[in-house]
C-alpha cells in the first residue's frame, strides 16, 4: 500500500466519530503533559533569558504575547481548513473541528490583545492605538465571536455548519492583512523578526525561549482542540436521542439527524 492510499484511509477512518472519540482520547493526556513540560522549560528558560538592552525586563511578556498571536491565527487556519472540509470534502466532522476550535481560538486572541496591550503601555506610553495591527486582530476577534454565536443561534445542525463554514472563509481574508499589516501600513509594531526569509533578527538567547513557548502553546492548543471535539460529538449524540425521546413520546417516526 502506498503512503498516499495509507494517508487516505487513515483521513478516511476518522470520519468514524467513534473511532476519532477514541483516537483523541488516547492522545490528549499525553499532547497536555508534553505541553505542560515544554511550557515550564520555556518559562524557566524565559524568565533566565537575558533582558532585552531597550526594553529591558518587559521584553519578557514577548514569549506569551508572541504565542498567543501566533495560535490566534493558527487556530483561524485550522478553522478555515474545516470551513473547506464541511463546504467541498463533505468531511462528517470538519463541522465538529471548526465549532470546537472558536471558542480555543477567540480565547488565544483575546490574551494576545490583553498582554499586547500590557507590553505596549511602557514601550508606546499607551495601553492602545488604533494601528493595522491591532485593529485587523481585534476583528479577528470580532470574527471569532461572531462564528460562535452563529453557530448557537441555529438549530439545524446542517445550516449551522454551512452559515459558519461560509464565514469563517469570508473571514480568512482578515489573516494574511494581519500578518502583513507591518509591512503595507506604518504601524506601531516591529516587522516580522522570526519568520523571515533571510532568518530571525532576534538573538538565540531570546529565539529558544519564544520558540520552546510558541511549540508548547500549540501542543496545548492540539490537546484543547481534541478534547473539545470529543466534548462537541458527545453533545451531538445527546441532542440526537433527546430529539429521538421527544419524537417517540409525540408519537411520531424516531426519525432526524443521525449523531455524530
Amino acid at each position: 500500500m502506498s503512503d498516499t492510499t495509507a494517508a487516505i484511509g487513515f483521513w478516511n477512518g476518522l470520519a468514524n466519530p467513534t473511532r476519532f472519540v477514541a483516537l483523541a482520547g488516547r492522545l490528549v493526556l499525553p499532547l497536555a503533559i508534553l505541553a505542560a513540560i515544554l511550557l515550564a522549560v520555556g518559562l524557566w528558560m524565559s524568565f533566565t533569558a537575558p533582558e532585552d538592552y531597550q526594553q529591558g525586563i518587559t521584553v519578557r511578556i514577548m514569549y506569551i504575547h508572541v504565542p498567543f498571536a501566533w495560535l490566534a491565527m493558527f487556530c483561524y487556519g485550522v478553522m478555515a481548513i474545516a470551513a473547506l472540509g464541511t463546504l467541498v470534502w463533505r468531511h462528517p466532522l470538519a463541522d465538529v473541528a471548526l465549532k470546537a476550535a472558536a471558542p480555543v481560538g477567540a480565547t488565544f486572541t483575546a490574551l494576545a490583545l490583553a498582554t499586547g496591550s500590557i507590553w505596549g503601555k511602557p514601550m508606546w506610553g499607551t495601553w492602545w492605538v488604533w494601528d493595522a495591527r491591532l485593529t485587523s486582530v481585534f476583528i479577528l476577534l470580532l470574527i471569532y465571536l461572531g462564528i460562535i454565536a452563529l453557530t448557537r443561534a441555529l438549530d439545524d445542525p446542517s445550516r449551522s455548519a454551512r452559515a459558519a463554514a461560509v464565514v469563517t472563509l469570508v473571514g480568512a481574508i482578515n489573516l494574511p492583512i494581519i500578518k502583513f499589516s507591518v509591512d503595507w501600513w506604518n504601524t506601531l509594531h516591529q516587522p516580522a523578526s522570526v519568520f523571515r526569509l533571510d532568518g530571525p533578527t532576534i538573538h538565540e538567547s531570546l529565539l529558544w525561549p519564544l520558540g520552546i513557548m510558541a511549540l508548547g502553546f500549540t501542543i496545548l492548543f492540539l490537546a484543547m482542540h481534541l478534547a473539545a471535539m470529543r466534548t462537541e460529538i458527545f453533545r451531538r449524540r445527546v441532542a440526537a436521542m433527546r430529539r429521538v425521546e421527544a419524537r417517540r413520546a409525540e408519537g411520531r417516526p424516531a426519525t432526524g439527524n443521525r449523531p455524530a
